[in-house]
This record gives C-alpha cells, sequence and structure tokens, in this order.
C-alpha cells in the first residue's frame, strides 16, 4: 500500500494474488473474466500474449494503435504517440468486458498522461468495464508521473493492476508476479489460478519479500533501488538514443521501461536486405542486423495486429537495460557501420 502510493489498505489475503510470473497475473485476470463472445479493447503496441489469450477465453479482441502525432518532424518523443479519442469511444458497447492497459507501455515506453488515463477510465465507467492494468515497468519512469489507474476516482472496484517481480527487480528469470485489486474480482483469478499452476516456488516468493522490505525500510533514502532504477537507466536510455541519433536513426525516446524505438528508414535506401524473406521490413531489417553486424534487436511488427503492423514497419526496438560495456560494444558496432555505408558508392 505505501510502494504503490494508494489511500486504499490492500488486505493481502482476499486482494493479492501472488502468480507465476505476470505472464501468470494476466491469464488470470483475462481467463478468469472473459466468457465467449466478449469483447476486450486491447492498446497497441502491446504484449504479444495479450491477443492469444484473449482468444483462449472465447474473447473477441478489438485494436486502437497509438500513433504519433502528424508534424513536420518525426516523432522523437514516446508522448507523442497518443489514442485517437472518437475511436476510442467507437470500441465501447455493450458487449465490452474489458480493456487492456499497459503503462509504461513495452515496446514504445510512452507514459500516459493523466487526462489519457481520465478519458480510459471515464469510458470503462460509462460501459462498467473492466480494467486490466500491466503496471510491470512501474518503477522505471524518466518523463512524466506514473499513475496506476486504481488510484483514480471510482476505479478501484474495476480495476486488476498487475505487477512483475522480474520487472520490478530484474530478475526476469525468477518468474514471480501479482496481481491486486478488489475482492470480488481476484477471487476469479483465484480460481483460475488454483486449477491451472496452484502454487509459486515458496523461496521465490520469501526472496522477493525481502527485497520489498529492504527497499521499503529505505524508501526516503536516495539510495532506495525504486529511486536508483529509474535514474541509472535514464543515463543508458540518453547514451543509446544518442548513438542511434549519430548512426542516422531517429529514436523515440522512451518516457519509461527499459526499450527504445528506432526509425531506421531514413537508412534504408543504403542497405541491401534482398537476403532477407519475410514480408514484414521489420522482420528483414532486425535479421540483417543480426546476422551481418551481429547486433540484436527486436522486430515491432509483432506487438501490432494485422491491421496496423505498418505503424511500426520502418522500426526496431533496442534494450537498454544492460551493463555499460555491452552498450559500448553497441555503439563501436553501429558507428563501424555507419563508416562503411558513408564510404558505399
Amino acid at each position: 500500500t505505501k510502494l504503490l502510493n494508494t489511500n486504499h489498505t490492500i488486505n493481502p489475503a482476499t486482494e493479492v494474488l501472488v502468480t507465476d510470473g505476470a505472464y501468470e497475473a494476466l491469464y488470470t485476470a483475462i481467463l478468469g473474466h472473459v466468457n465467449p463472445g466478449d469483447e476486450v479493447i486491447i492498446i497497441e503496441p502491446y504484449f504479444d500474449c495479450y491477443e492469444p489469450m484473449v482468444r483462449l477465453a472465447g474473447g473477441i479482441p478489438r485494436f486502437i494503435s497509438l500513433k504519433p502525432r502528424t508534424t513536420t518532424s518525426p516523432a522523437s518523443s514516446s508522448g507523442d504517440w497518443t489514442l485517437d479519442s472518437a475511436e476510442l469511444a467507437s470500441l465501447f458497447n455493450d458487449k465490452t468486458k474489458a480493456i487492456i492497459v499497459n503503462n509504461p507501455n513495452n515496446p514504445l515506453g510512452k507514459v500516459f498522461k493523466r487526462n489519457e488515463l481520465e478519458e480510459i477510465c471515464d469510458l470503462a465507467k460509462a460501459h462498467d468495464v473492466l480494467v486490466i492494468a500491466d503496471d510491470v515497468y512501474e518503477h522505471m519512469v524518466f518523463e512524466g508521473e506514473m499513475i496506476r489507474i486504481a488510484t483514480l476516482p471510482g476505479m478501484w472496484e474495476r480495476t486488476i493492476t498487475v505487477g512483475s517481480a522480474g520487472k520490478t527487480f530484474s530478475v526476469t528469470g525468477w518468474k514471480l508476479g501479482w496481481a491486486y485489486g478488489p475482492e470480488h474480482l481476484i477471487k476469479n483469478c483465484q480460481v483460475c489460478h488454483q486449477n491451472c499452476v496452484y502454487v509459486c516456488p515458496t523461496p521465490i516468493q520469501e526472496a522477493v519479500a525481502r527485497a520489498f522490505e529492504l527497499e521499503l525500510s529505505r524508501i526516503e533514502r536516495e539510495d532506495c533501488y525504486f529511486s536508483r532504477i529509474s535514474k541509472d537507466l535514464e543515463k543508458k536510455r540518453d547514451f543509446l538514443a544518442e548513438v542511434l541519433t549519430e548512426v542516422g536513426m531517429v529514436p523515440v525516446i522512451p518516457e519509461g521501461g527499459y526499450f527504445i524505438l528506432a526509425d531506421w528508414s531514413p537508412l534504408a535506401k543504403k542497405i541491401d536486405l534482398s537476403s532477407e524473406t519475410d514480408i514484414q521490413p521489420d522482420y528483414r531489417f532486425a535479421k540483417w542486423l543480426s546476422k551481418n553486424r551481429k547486433l540484436q534487436g527486436i522486430p515491432p511488427s509483432p506487438f501490432f495486429s494485422q491491421a496496423n503492423k505498418s505503424v511500426c514497419e520502418n522500426y526496431i526496438r533496442f534494450c537498454f537495460i544492460k551493463p555499460d560495456e555491452k552498450l559500448g560494444a553497441a555503439k563501436e558496432i553501429l558507428t563501424r557501420w555507419r563508416q562503411e555505408l558513408d564510404k558505399a558508392p
């Protein structure tokens, strides 16, 4: 309760479910509430498990994409990517069961502003819709304010919030997460969990509990992990953004998380991707870069529905939660590559 900055005192017995990673928390939230024929609104780009989980429950995903504002210059911040209000409102109807909101967003790094979240909340309340808040990057915010949907007026009773020990403490292999919310919603998640994995490993739960206890004991101090993580990552973000700019890509500076998207289209005419046969340009470029320059990025099109894959086809996603020497090596690779491009006829 203290860490989440909420006025609601969370009951650990009835309003929290510990899960095998945030992945299972999402699974229980969706499978525990979505019935065949229910519609679930998914904001793009989205973590790629949302859609199959909704379909597994018999639900119907309805997509809406964040898109960069139309400007005379390329978008430079994840905050420039927004939802169309009229399009968003049009997706809500009497079949809408839930909307999934990932904040900060992966892979974009967008941190939703208060007015953007309030717009979503007003529609959810007007149509009696459940909100599944995927907040796994909640402690990694560089610009703006991390506002948890469950803390907004009238939203605790209709919100399931998902968290991750792996993301929070940078131990993704531990696969421990949680869902918290009102008892009447968490109960359905508990039923799904009990008849799925049943329990989570006790030693990992104990380790995460001790980590929380330690960091909460120094929550006001500069050496608290929750204070340091964003500051440390911001330096890494800025370093990689500068490198990407220097080589001719156009980075979308993330407000949160630890991924950065970069538009590589300014270099497209100088790269021969004919060796790659994928339909999506982002797949071709990511594979070419991995094979020919030994630098691994991720094509972002899997984070979009089929209808909206063109939104991201000129982008690549890089991860910057890496040791400085790894980021330095990436700079060397990209710098050498750019030098080769400049020498090419």
